[in-house]
């Protein structure tokens, strides 16, 4: 684990956020009504670790950089990112509802919650970083836990 300004983790940011503040500009009929009903537990878990995930992500440096073994980590986590990207722009292109937020992609369940998690856990990995990769294990307990529930809401099977 080292220290350090990470330009990889500012884009990772700036792959999370991008698609997020298009959304949030036009948020799905129903969504401010269903993330109401959102548990404050796993809302406290979320909160924590976007905070944590983030400083983390920026905070960090792979010791050894781009070197091999540790650039795969790199990868699997860049293609995490791009993945979920492709979740994003399969949403903006078709109906913005809140059905469509939530479909797999693939194999890949709630894809526009899993993979950024996935994709920071294993930036934590490829930083050697304890500290980052709790930070996204906290965020994914939280942020897929919500997305599970609000999956779950919309399917009809609240328990």
């Amino acid at each position: 684990m080292q220290f350090g300004f990470s330009i990889v983790g500012v884009v990772f940011l700036a792959m999370l956020f991008v698609p997020n503040i298009k959304w949030a500009k036009h948020q799905p009929r129903g969504y401010e009504e269903l993330s109401k009903r959102e548990d404050k537990v796993l809302l406290v878990f979320e909160r924590v670790g976007e905070v944590a995930c983030s400083c983390a992500a920026v905070l960090f440096v792979c010791p050894q950089g781009f070197s091999f073994p540790w650039i795969v980590w790199l990868l699997a986590a860049f293609v995490c990112m791009l993945l979920y990207e492709v979740a994003w722009i399969r949403y903006f292109r078709g109906e913005q509802s809140l059905v469509a937020m939530y479909l797999p992609l693939g194999p890949i369940p709630v894809p526009i919650a899993s993979l950024p998690v996935v994709a920071f856990l294993l930036l934590g990995v490829w930083y050697q970083s304890p500290v980052a990769v709790a930070a996204a294990v906290v965020l994914g307990i939280g942020h897929i836990g919500i997305h599970l529930g609000h999956l779950r809401e919309l399917s009809g099977h609240d328990g």
